[in-house]
């Protein structure tokens, strides 16, 4: 009785182990694949510099406190 049981117990266990085995083998692949990479240019952009903006400004803009 004691070793049917047991092998019951093994033939349940055996796929879900397995299952389990693979799952854990892949979830740092999944990881991976789900997290953005880190990318410097993003985060180190000012803007457009003065030159630009002397450039484009509107005229009541570049007449400003000039008289």
């Amino acid at each position: 009785m004691d070793r049917r049981l047991s092998n019951l117990a093994a033939s349940i266990a055996s796929p879900w182990a397995r299952l389990w085995n693979a799952m854990a083998k892949a979830w740092p692949a999944i990881l991976a694949g789900r997290t953005r990479k880190y990318r410097p240019e993003a985060h180190y952009m000012r803007g457009r510099g003065p030159k630009w903006r002397a450039k484009n400004a509107p005229v009541s803009a570049q007449n400003f406190g000039h008289r």
